[in-house]
């Protein structure tokens, strides 16, 4: 039986990540976004009447907290965000999609299926289903690891 090189591996696995994101910003350039704007954009744009907080597209993307106010930061400077503070706490801010962005949502929603269109290309609907299993159990294996790790790291 063939050894896996599983080194080569996670080294597949971050490629396919920086030319995944290069794609994307390369086709989202003349709007003068990036494919990480681009994500949260569309998230803000598909929850138009509560709006969205920071702390639900932290946890809708998995971006770290400082990722997102950054990539929100440039969003608004734009004029694809604006945001309005929340009724209950005013420190919170609650993030809405403004007319710019709505006439953009089709575009990104273009772009977004020819990247996975160019992405999945021959792949079959079983391997799409196993590549979908695989990359959860990744997560899972990796989301195990990072909650393990300040347990052992507490212990004497």
């Amino acid at each position: 039986m063939k050894t896996i090189d599983r080194s080569a591996l996670m080294r597949n696995t971050r490629q396919i990540g920086i030319r995944l994101g290069m794609q994307c910003n390369k086709t989202l350039e003349r709007e003068g976004i990036t494919g990480g704007q681009a994500q949260i954009l569309l998230y803000i744009l598909r929850h138009p009447a509560a709006g969205v907080s920071l702390t639900a597209l932290h946890q809708a993307s998995g971006f770290s907290m400082a990722s997102i106010s950054g990539q929100v930061k440039h969003l608004r400077q734009k004029g694809y965000v604006r945001a309005e503070s929340c009724a209950e706490d005013d420190r919170r801010k609650i993030l809405y999609a403004t007319e710019k962005s709505r006439r953009l949502q089709e575009f990104l929603d273009q772009a977004l299926q020819t990247t996975q269109q160019q992405l999945y290309r021959d792949f079959t609907e079983e391997e799409l289903g196993t590549l979908e299993r695989l990359q959860k159990k990744m997560l899972q294996n990796l989301s195990d690891c990072s909650e393990a790790r300040p347990k052992e790291e507490s212990q004497p």
